[in-house]
């Protein structure tokens, strides 16, 4: 009896030793937007509109998905069956960037970032999520062209 528990044990210590490691976030990095690539959620071409972008890695293999909105990307995020897949998402920072041509040296990390819902400027989709690296920034734009300061984890679908 005594064997077959030591056997067992071992199969054990063996199967908690082949288990996969659960996916990291810390080699993922911002990849440009290029022409032609089209939204993942509406399927326009990307890099025709002006206002800031966003992208989202996701899955085990870090497979990004690019927006032509920050609007969409939060959009698809905040859907409860995207929520626990996705590893990393940017956005542009758009106290560094020209609205019309956003820069892609200049992606953030979404979930870090301070975002301006209800401004009178337009993104790809229309209405759209400034979205900046720091409060101060966000507030400035605030003041310029009207909306509400928000930070990422404040973002549900009722105030996009």
């Amino acid at each position: 009896m005594k064997l077959f528990h030591l056997i067992s044990l071992l199969l054990c210590c063996v199967l908690l030793a082949c288990k996969p490691e659960s996916p990291t976030q810390t080699n993922i990095s911002a990849a440009p937007f290029h022409d032609g690539e089209e939204c993942h959620l509406c399927g326009m071409a990307i890099t025709r509109f002006a206002g800031p972008k966003g992208q989202a890695f996701i899955g085990q293999q870090a497979t990004v998905v690019k927006f032509c909105s920050t609007r969409d990307l939060i959009s698809w995020y905040l859907q409860p069956e995207n929520k626990p897949n996705t590893q990393a998402m940017y956005v542009h920072d758009m106290a560094r960037s020209d609205w019309q041509h956003p820069d892609d040296r200049h992606l953030i990390d979404a979930r870090n970032a301070w975002f301006v819902s209800g401004s009178q400027l337009r993104g790809a989709m229309g209405p759209t999520l400034a979205s900046f690296a720091t409060e101060q920034a966000a507030q400035q734009f605030a003041q310029q062209h009207e909306g509400n300061v928000l930070r990422f984890d404040e973002l549900h679908l009722d105030n996009l």
